[in-house]
């Protein structure tokens, strides 16, 4: 593609987004490049629609980067609970206190450096780098990938890191390079936006795209062909056996998960691998005291790779129960407080009703 047909892209993308293209969402009328930050990271493999109450929910209580800096961790998972991807949570609450610690609470402006924080990749970090501070740098996110390797016929295997490389060159080419106050913006916003309008996996609405004329898929007449990637990730099923342990004060037993694998770091019940560890545990509760036990409805768990089949046991005990400390005792009213994954805090909550 020539330099002139490169730039007429860059155009074209910027005028098509400044009429077609999202401009009422909350975190597209600032600059902060907290608030821009906050939304890139919530809408990493999440819905726009998912995102905008937690987004607002998440200003309201740590309204800058000092706020959120300063907040327990619990809270922080918290206040994610439902969001999925909790590692981004983690990392949310690592990158503010370093910005406060290393950067004197200022973001660095250059997407060079923000990279090198935790949680924020190279297109996440051209993302914050182009809306607040109009850097020409590009991102690379699912839709933006998709649009490009359509528009240029880039038919590489992305699941080879020296294309990938090839292909953040070739981003970087379309890049605008005028009036980059402006048009950077702008651009990145308008890829975003095409990918999830126009160049969606399936169905493309390609008459109406303002790339089409330059458009090598398109021109193909196999734009689903595109991206290439051949390394798909492995789904595998595991089985949980969560034990929902209540006192007579009607708390229930929560022990924080381990700092890597599943949840981890969050708050949850319980957790066994099989049937026989979680009745060998349940064997060492009774005592004299009186156990209600009550087998749930096993339900099932959805993660990008991973089925989990979980199984409720719910123990009601007549007085309280003593454990190990590796847990709290915690009620209704403390939930909110802690990180809970989402399919154990609805759990939480429907089983209320079935506690005797």
């Amino acid at each position: 593609m020539s330099a002139e047909s490169r730039e007429g892209v860059a155009e074209r993308v910027v005028a098509w987004q400044a009429v077609h293209g999202r401009n009422h969402l909350p975190w597209q009328q600032t600059r902060d490049p907290y608030r821009v930050w906050l939304s890139e990271i919530m809408l990493q493999q999440t819905q726009v629609t998912t995102v905008l109450d937690y987004y607002t929910r998440f200003l309201d209580r740590f309204p800058d980067v000092s706020a959120l800096a300063a907040a327990p961790q619990d809270e922080v998972l918290g206040l994610w609970s439902g969001l999925g991807y909790y590692s981004r949570a983690r990392n949310l609450h690592r990158c503010a206190q370093q910005i406060m610690t290393d950067h004197g609470g200022a973001f660095p402006r250059k997407a060079s450096v923000l990279a090198s924080l935790p949680g924020i990749g190279r297109s996440t970090a051209g993302a914050i780098a182009a809306f607040c501070f109009s850097e020409r740098v590009p991102i690379l996110d699912a839709n933006v990938r998709r649009v490009l390797t359509r528009l240029l016929g880039f038919d590489k295997d992305l699941a080879s890191a020296k294309n990938e490389r090839l292909l953040w060159e070739h981003a970087d080419a379309l890049l605008p390079v005028r009036d980059l106050d402006m048009a950077m913006p702008r651009y990145t916003q308008g890829l975003m936006d095409l990918g999830a309008s126009l160049c969606t996996p399936r169905a493309p609405k390609c008459s109406d795209c303002p790339l089409s004329g330059d458009c090598v898929a398109f021109k193909e007449g196999n734009p689903e062909s595109y991206p290439v990637r051949t390394r798909k990730l492995s789904r595998r099923a595991e089985s949980w056996q969560l034990l929902i342990l209540r006192d007579g004060q009607g708390r229930i037993w929560l022990q924080r998960r381990p700092s890597i694998g599943i949840w981890a770091g969050m708050h949850c019940v319980p957790v066994f691998p099989d049937v026989e560890s979680r009745d060998t545990f349940v064997s060492t509760l009774g005592g004299d005291r009186q156990l209600v036990q009550q087998e749930l409805q096993p339900f099932v768990h959805v993660l990008t790779h991973r089925d989990l089949h979980l199984h409720p046991l719910l123990i009601q005990a007549n007085g309280m129960i003593a454990l190990a400390k590796d847990g709290d005792w915690l009620g209704p009213d403390q939930w909110p407080s802690v990180g809970l994954p989402a399919p154990i805090r609805k759990l939480l909550d429907t089983t209320q009703s079935t506690l005797w």
